[in-house]
């Protein structure tokens, strides 16, 4: 799953004050790039997702099962595997730089406890599960980020890149997308703001700076499409007031949603779609419930989180399985640490129906 240290506290409990009809105008008619999908699948497989068409495969943090998530090897891993798109999570420097990392802190995707000269700025903040005493990316400007190295975050996942790749700016990223769809190949960006609320409460505001580095690199003038995504209500809605791309509101899964005060209906949801836990499409016995049908029927996407070949859900015997049961179950898109199996399984999917 999405780790939940990501939700923001306080403000993820504002509600969405996006208007219904925005909705409408920001589902997309077709999110992902044709040229990705195998051409076969269009003309002999009928999918249940919303528009009929094939799941997009969301590259997790890029191909984070094989190497430290959020670097360009692993961006451009999973672009080789043919993902549709890529998930940068984007987190800022006290320079507002935006940059990609799973959470504000840096202590588990990086060597910083290994640089002494940082070791001063270690400080306890507050999270939704307590206090965490780590480093925090707003502590640093960009020019310190750049000394550091990316870890793999994962116990037993091949820890052979560690110390060796850099971290990424969102420019780079933008940069490598822009240059794959010059040479023919067009992935999308499924883009997850991290902690907005908190870097508003320093600050540094996440709408504007998101929006203007696309525009400034031509992201819609070279064919490349986007998704939002947030855990927070407030910060799609402010994105909304000034962009027409789709928006997907994040959920958090059963039995954190009520632990935390964050259960939201999908009568209450005004984005193009929701990013929904598996744990609420897939039952520990190896059936699915139909909370993708209930999506459907309100007109939502439902792109479900995460997929993992090292972690297979309870009840599936393996990641192949679980993707062939989300397939069944009319998932319109899947995050996944495993492009690769992904779109394997993709590729050689059929419905029931045939």
């Amino acid at each position: 799953m999405k780790y939940l240290l990501a939700v923001a506290p306080v403000l993820l409990l504002a509600a969405c004050g996006q208007a219904q009809d925005t909705k409408t105008a920001q589902t997309p008619v077709a999110p992902q790039a044709e040229a990705n999908a195998p051409e076969t699948q269009a003309e002999t497989k009928t999918f249940k997702s919303l528009t009929g068409e094939a799941p997009i495969i969301i590259a997790h943090r890029g191909a984070s099962g094989l190497f430290p998530e959020h670097t360009i090897k692993a961006y451009e891993t999973a672009i080789e595997q043919g993902a549709d798109f890529i998930e940068p999570d984007l987190v800022m420097s006290s320079d507002g730089v935006l940059f990609a990392n799973h959470d504000g802190y840096l202590s588990d995707t990086t060597d910083i406890a290994d640089h002494p000269e940082f070791a001063d700025r270690k400080k306890v903040r507050q999270t939704p599960f307590g206090d965490r005493e780590d480093w925090w990316s707003d502590d640093f400007t960009w020019e310190e980020l750049k000394t550091l190295k990316a870890r793999q975050r994962v116990e037993g996942r091949d820890q052979e890149y560690n110390d060796q790749l850099n971290l990424v700016s969102f420019d780079e990223i933008l940069d490598l997308v822009t240059e794959q769809a010059k040479k023919g190949r067009t992935v999308g960006l499924h883009i997850e703001a991290k902690w907005p609320s908190h870097f508003s409460s320093v600050g540094l505001d996440m709408v504007d700076p998101i929006l203007d580095a696309m525009d400034v690199k031509g992201l819609k003038a070279a064919g490349i499409p986007v998704y939002i995504q947030c855990f927070e209500p407030q910060f799609l809605a402010e994105v909304a007031k000034k962009s027409d791309i789709p928006l997907i509101q994040n959920l958090i899964g059963p039995p954190y949603d009520k632990m935390l005060g964050m259960e939201i209906s999908l009568d209450d949801v005004t984005t193009a779609g929701v990013g929904a836990n598996k744990t609420m499409i897939l039952n520990e016995d190896g059936t699915t419930t139909d909370y993708i049908n209930q999506a459907h029927d309100k007109g939502l996407l439902v792109h479900v989180f995460t997929v993992r070949d090292d972690e297979p859900a309870l009840g599936f015997a393996d990641s192949r399985a679980e993707l062939r049961a989300l397939f069944d179950a009319g998932a319109d898109g899947v995050w996944t640490d495993y492009p690769g199996t992904a779109v394997d399984v993709l590729k050689n999917y059929e419905t029931a129906e045939q």
